[in-house]
Parts: C-alpha cells; structure tokens; sequence
C-alpha cells in the first residue's frame, strides 16, 4: 500500500506565505515525478508544480515567479513553497506521485487526500 499525506494547509491573508509538505509511505522501489496539483472551488483539478526524480522543476504560469517546488528524495517529500498568495490560489491542494512499487511492475499515479489552503483579500 502507498500513502501520500499532506500538511501545512490553512488559512492565510492576501500576500501572505504557506508551506505544503507531503510525505510518500509504503512498499515501493522508486518515485519518479513528484508534485502537487489543486482544486480551486467549482473548478476542475489543476497542475500547480511538478519536479523529476533528478529535480527538474515544471510550473503552471498563474504560479511562476511566486511557488517553489522541492523534493527530498532521501525522504520521499515534496514540498510546495507558496508566497505572495492570492486569493484565487483558494483551493484544495492534491499530492501527487508517480510511483513504482516492485521492479516489476510499471509506473502508477498515486494522490494524496488533500490540504486545503484558503487565501482571504
């Protein structure tokens, strides 16, 4: 079984700072990208940041230049810097992993439950 776990949603005012950590467990041999997409209310999910197992980092444009992606691979963690927050960054942030669990098997999708991160004007 694989579990990724969220942490570090809230609630937070316009311009402020959050931190997202996401935490991946279980029996598996390899995690090849890692990220987080999100949910904003009404709104189908979306692609926030994603970063390769060597840390090349890929953003969405409504994010660039304000979110920092970061992975500790020794630890199986992603982490999503987020600063200068908006209100529409309102949304439920999804952890996401693409996963190998044996050497034989391929690569599956994995996602987290979700941390909700609310940015008030």
């Amino acid at each position: 079984q694989v579990q990724l776990v969220e942490s570090g949603g809230g609630l937070v005012q316009a311009g402020g700072s959050l931190r997202l950590s996401c935490a991946a467990s279980g029996i598996f041999v390899s995690i090849n990208d890692m990220g987080w997409y999100r949910r904003p209310p009404g709104k189908q999910r979306e692609l926030v940041a994603t970063m390769t197992s060597d840390g090349g980092p890929n953003y969405a444009d409504s994010v660039k230049g304000r979110f920092t992606i970061s992975r500790d691979n020794a630890k199986n963690m992603v982490y999503l810097q987020m600063n200068s927050l908006k209100p529409e960054d309102t949304a439920t942030y999804y952890c996401y992993g693409k996963i190998r669990r044996t050497k034989w098997t391929g690569w599956s999708d994995y996602w987290g439950q979700g941390t909700q991160v609310t940015v008030s004007s």
